[in-house]
């Protein structure tokens, strides 16, 4: 009976990192990224090497596509990616990591803090995660915005899903 409790022990141990329960489970998550600095699709390319070596996997991904700024003024157009991934990570911890590779990549604002929109290098958003519904005060899913109001969203979103590349 000991040595059942002693590897229970162990094994649960084994299990947090950090105090977080690693989820043994895989989670698909739908990505829009966009960029309007530098050489925009070099910036998406780099993201994505990012996004990988954080052990997610692209399953898809969309056609590039160029818009406008929305939400604030500027002569610099997006070039954006609509992205299929597999995770297992958290729909919370995942935002933590997208903001890091944000971060690591220049971005000075987090723009959905502020609501002050303005050029970046890397914009990474989480669309949907799995078929969930979920809102806290740092995330909304699904992102309403991506689904409903943006133009150039429902189109990567068309293409992601409808070329399967």
């Amino acid at each position: 009976m000991a040595t059942a409790t002693i590897f229970a022990k162990t094994f649960l141990k084994k299990l947090f990192i950090n105090n977080n329960l690693i989820n043994m489970s895989h989670h698909n998550a739908v990505l829009l990224l966009g960029s309007n600095t530098g050489d925009q699709k070099k910036n998406l390319e780099i993201a994505f090497e990012k996004i990988t070596e954080r052990n997610m996997q692209i399953l898809h991904k969309s056609e590039f596509l160029y818009s406008e700024p929305v939400e604030f003024v500027s002569s610099n157009n997006f070039c954006n990616i609509a992205l299929r991934i597999e995770t297992g990570l958290s729909p919370i911890q995942l935002l933590d990591c997208l903001k890091e590779i944000e971060i690591g990549m220049g971005r000075l604002v987090d723009s959905g803090k502020s609501r002050n929109y303005s050029d970046r290098v890397i914009d990474i958003d989480i669309v949907s995660y799995d078929n969930i519904i979920f809102f806290c005060s740092r995330l909304e899913i699904p992102h309403y915005r991506h689904l409903h109001e943006r133009e150039f969203s429902r189109l990567l979103l068309n293409s992601l899903f409808l070329n399967r590349t």
